[in-house]
């Protein structure tokens, strides 16, 4: 074993190692990242592009277009009633008997069609191999006639870390501390009680209002949030009735939905919505059996949050 981020006396971090930890790290593909103007490309002419900064990854080999800077690539001329593909590629190239490497951007030139242009082969190459030549596709450049009609992007630009975090899918799972009532009612719908935290890694904060006898959750991030409500009924339902179940936010009736239930011992309702940080959800529910139900301690809310 050797060690490569620590002081041995002399020169030894070689980039083979560098390129196995990033790609530990990105994976063993090729990516741009979140740096800089993320080599954006800028249409001069139909015979320039100019490439702005940023840093990409190839197979773990990292290089760089310094900041606030360009570089520029060359278009050849178009053909007049002729159709091209052009693709700009950052290419990773090691010369075989100095063992010198560098990445460079190169225009690799499409055929000439009068209907269709095909979109010209690229290396792909292994580095990591051994590989002299590997291309990292940047931009598909388009060409009818002599005029560039269009410049598309062919690479992936990989999150941060934090942004990664930020849109982890993250569970909460609620339930109600014990018994109670659901009262017959035709119209009003009744605050539930899921108050009692089994897992919790969004991060909602509860509130009760004993006086109105509101549970709300306030959430933290902006989101896709799936909402899973599961009502166990203590004693059954020993008759077909319909329970209806209402989704709020700040107090504004997002959702409503209904079942048929009975005979059974339980009814669940499900909702997608957009929720924003700040937001207080709060489940509800209305039933119309002529008499009360009782509800056990085995309700749960199940709150998933899916990402942005």
């Amino acid at each position: 074993m050797e060690i490569i981020t620590g002081y041995t006396g002399k020169p030894h971090v070689t980039a083979e190692q560098d390129r196995d930890v990033n790609e530990g790290i990105f994976d063993t593909g090729s990516f741009v990242l979140k740096t800089g103007s993320q080599l954006a490309a800028e249409l001069v002419s139909n015979n320039e592009i100019k490439i702005r900064d940023g840093v990409l990854v190839i197979q773990g080999c990292t290089a760089v277009i310094k900041k606030n800077t360009y570089d520029p690539v060359t278009i050849a001329n178009g053909s007049q009633g002729m159709k091209r593909i052009d693709l700009i590629v950052a290419r990773y190239n090691k010369n075989e008997e100095t063992k010198i490497e560098e990445v460079t951007l190169k225009v690799i030139q499409g055929t000439p069609n009068a209907s269709t242009a095909a979109v010209p082969t690229y290396k792909t190459g292994d580095i990591q191999s051994g590989d002299l030549v590997a291309d990292m596709p940047l931009y598909k450049v388009t060409l009818d006639g002599l005029n560039v009609t269009s410049v598309d992007k062919m690479f992936t630009v990989i999150p941060t870390l934090p942004e990664l975090s930020s849109n982890l899918v993250k569970t909460a799972v609620y339930m109600n501390n014990g018994a109670y009532n659901i009262a017959q009612s035709n119209s009003e719908f009744q605050g539930t009680d899921f108050s009692k935290k089994i897992l919790d890694n969004i991060g909602l904060v509860h509130n009760y209002d004993s006086t109105n006898y509101k549970h709300t959750f306030t959430v933290p991030q902006d989101g896709i949030y799936l909402i899973h409500a599961y009502m166990n009924f203590q004693q059954g339902v020993t008759k077909q009735l319909s329970l209806y179940a209402k989704l709020e936010r700040n107090n504004v009736e997002q959702s409503r939905q209904s079942k048929l239930i009975g005979p059974y011992n339980g009814a669940d309702f499900m909702f997608l919505n957009e929720i924003n940080a700040g937001d207080k959800i709060r489940f509800t529910v209305l039933q119309s059996s002529g008499s009360v139900i009782q509800v056990s301690g085995g309700c749960r809310l199940n709150i998933i949050r899916m990402g942005k």
